[in-house]
């Protein structure tokens, strides 16, 4: 009996090439290789020319004292005598943070009521707010960064004849200056309470809603959360025996000390931030109004819906979907377009951290590489952040 041989699948040469899978990893594998040696190279050969030209290079410079003061550092105690370039960066890293968190919000409410008023059926209304969008987005930011700043110095008297209300609060071209409240001991519980007061509104929320889902009952939820977040807190703060003070400010016939001061610099820098940015934002906003079909509007409108709820309960809501990607980008655009403070002396980061402290270390690489990694990292946040509340808010189909 013949025995017949290679009777199994013929091997064809090249299998393992011609799996598109495999072909993927190796591909991928050649892609992160090429990268890595092409990182290691750059690192490489910068470490090699400034050893070559004797430049000092790592990170050891942030504990080397700074000699300079910086005008505005309402988080941080900045001590001329003892601050370092590491403090030098923290302060330019808050200023510039606390520049996002108030830019942000207030250039979102502005493109808000301005986008609504573009819609409006009033002709003067929609055209004053059409004026303000075409007028402030065709303008460069810096034009509107160095317009406020300006005006602010040149409009607002000395310190000699500073405007004031009472002995507390002061204008003058050298800035807004306030009493500072300064916490006493016992503050904390004022703080823990203001957590359970943040929590406590979040369960409301949440109970409202599920309650309005189920039998359509409306809860005044707003009304409730305010009082809850003020209310709480005072509580708290009056039976720990109002553990705080104030630090008012002290005028003399040429300056100004103490207390908590609003720099011209800064306040330009939110100006020109806001005014800018909230154009853009209005724009977005009256395009995604108008992507909601007008049936719904004429729907809410035919069961007896007053305007102002359809618009608040009904148009809005829709229309947070098309808003909330573009707006994520306005966002980015604001914290990023704050390194424009520095044409204006605001104290951010670029102006402290890659003017004054470059100029004095010479750490260039090492100063740039952190101010790129910081504005990566708060767009990667923000970013994150308006992702997730984008698909929070997300039609879901029942």
């Amino acid at each position: 009996m013949a025995v017949q041989q290679g009777t199994g699948p013929p091997v064809r040469s090249g299998r393992l090439w011609n799996d598109p899978r495999a072909r993927s990893i190796f591909y991928q594998i050649v892609l992160a290789t090429a990268i890595i040696a092409f990182v290691y190279y750059i690192i490489d050969n910068t470490a090699r020319n400034l050893e070559a030209r004797g430049i000092a290079s790592g990170f050891g410079f942030l504990g080397t004292p700074a000699g300079f003061d910086v005008a505005m550092s309402p988080f941080f105690k900045y001590d001329l005598e003892t601050a370092t370039y590491y403090d030098v960066l923290l302060v330019g890293m808050s200023n510039t943070i606390l520049a996002a968190l108030i830019g942000c919000p207030l250039a979102t409410l502005v493109g808000f009521i301005v986008g609504v008023l573009r819609l409006s059926s009033n002709w003067i209304v929609a055209r004053i707010a059409y004026v303000y969008v075409e007028t402030m987005r065709n303008i460069p930011l810096l034009l509107h960064l160095l317009f406020w700043y300006f005006l602010m110095v040149g409009v607002l008297p000395k310190v000699r004849d500073a405007l004031s209300v009472g002995d507390s609060i002061y204008l003058s071209n050298r800035g807004l200056f306030g009493p500072m409240p300064v916490p006493d001991d016992g503050f904390w519980i004022v703080g823990v309470a203001f957590a359970l007061a943040i929590a406590l509104v979040v369960a409301v929320v949440r109970w409202a809603k599920k309650r309005q889902n189920e039998t359509g009952q409306q809860f005044p939820t707003v009304l409730v959360s305010i009082a809850i977040l003020i209310g709480l807190p005072l509580i708290a703060f009056a039976l720990a025996g109002f553990p705080l003070h104030w630090e008012l400010p002290r005028r003399t016939r040429f300056s100004l000390t103490g207390g908590i001061v609003l720099l011209p610099e800064f306040a330009a820098l939110l100006f020109g931030l806001v005014a800018y940015t909230g154009a853009f934002i209005a724009e977005i906003v009256r395009a995604g109004i108008q992507a909601i079909s007008h049936g719904q509007t004429e729907a809410a409108y035919s069961l007896g819906v007053r305007p102002n709820v359809t618009m608040r309960l009904i148009i809005i809501p829709q229309a947070l979907r098309v808003i909330i990607p573009p707006l994520t980008s306005q966002f980015l655009n604001l914290t990023k377009n704050s390194s424009l403070g520095v044409a204006i002396g605001a104290t951010e980061i670029v102006s402290v951290w890659m003017g004054t402290t470059l100029n004095q270390a010479g750490q260039a690489v090492e100063i740039i590489a952190i101010t790129m990694a910081f504005y990566m990292t708060i767009s990667l946040l923000t970013s994150a952040f308006m992702n997730w509340y984008n698909t929070r808010i997300a039609l879901t189909e029942r």
